[in-house]
């Protein structure tokens, strides 16, 4: 079942891409980031209730919580970032960069975990393979510094998303993935507003269009969804299988902003993508 999760939580999180880039073309990225954690933290606690784990919050161990909490700060780092990267770049530059973060989760779950075969690591390095060639230059060389920092936004999103697996992992592991999902997103829900009122934006708060707060409502419904997926499937599989599936999610968006943003792919792009999807499958055997 943890595979049947893995690639909900895939399908989802690529359908969150695509709302999120909807309702950030005039909305600030922290603004958006920050509503949307709202919808997450309520999604996942209806969800805590619905399956009656709330009792289990009384034994809950300390260093589960301390996982939890150190989740949750590379969760909400990782989405201030990806957001950010979302509002000043492409979707099909920003989406493959961020799913890099699998092969660094690769190599630190081999590390802690000892999640390791050489069937592994030659899924990964046809990832790796994949994502670079996915990620293609420009065709008109940008000099502003704005529209060089997509990059950068990105890099760090992609980081900080391959220590949120790997902190999870091991916070999940003491407690039910639907409640440690609901007490993360509180950590992120904080995070989120703190980054918000240091950068000065909560008054934009009042000028958001409604079309932009419908998508990005929806888009935190879809990241519930596919944060209660992937826990479970974190919870119940190995984290350097899981990630690998869950970043497949890159097809739902690609796909997604062929038809949306009219964002069409090269052959290069094409065969980079093939190559990441052949690299996860080899993955899952």
């Amino acid at each position: 079942m943890w595979i049947l999760f893995a690639f909900l939580s895939a399908f989802f999180a690529g359908v969150t891409s695509i709302l999120a880039k909807c309702g950030i073309k005039k909305t600030d990225s922290n603004v958006a980031t920050a509503i949307r954690t709202i919808i997450v933290l309520l999604f996942s606690w209806i969800m805590v209730f619905v399956v009656g784990s709330q009792s289990a919050m009384t034994v809950i161990e300390a260093k589960t919580l301390v996982f939890l909490v150190l989740s949750g700060l590379a969760t909400g780092a990782s989405w201030l970032c990806y957001f950010k990267a979302l509002q000043l770049g492409d979707i099909n530059k920003v989406v493959p960069i961020d799913k890099s973060s699998t092969v660094l989760t690769f190599i630190l779950a081999a590390i802690f975990f000892s999640e390791f075969t050489w069937l592994g690591a030659a899924g990964i390095t046809l990832i790796a393979i994949g994502t670079s060639l996915i990620i293609e230059k420009k065709d008109v060389v940008q000099t502003d510094k704005k529209s060089k920092s997509w990059f950068l936004y990105a890099v760090g999103s992609a980081v900080f998303a391959s220590l949120t697996a790997i902190l999870g992992k091991i916070g999940i592991s003491g407690v039910e993935s639907n409640l440690g999902t609901a007490l993360r997103t509180g950590v992120v829900l904080v995070m989120a507003w703190i980054m918000v009122f240091v950068t000065g934006k909560q008054n934009e708060i009042h000028h958001m269009e409604k079309k932009e707060l419908g998508f990005i409502s929806l888009s935190g419904l879809a990241t519930g969804a596919s944060w209660l997926c992937y826990y479970k499937a974190l919870q119940d599989g190995p984290a350097s299988v899981v990630v690998p599936i869950d970043k497949l999610s890159i097809l739902v968006t690609i796909a997604f902003s062929f038809f949306v943003f009219k964002e069409k792919l090269t052959k290069k792009s094409t065969t980079g993508l093939l190559l990441i999807v052949i690299g996860t499958l080899i993955m899952i055997l």
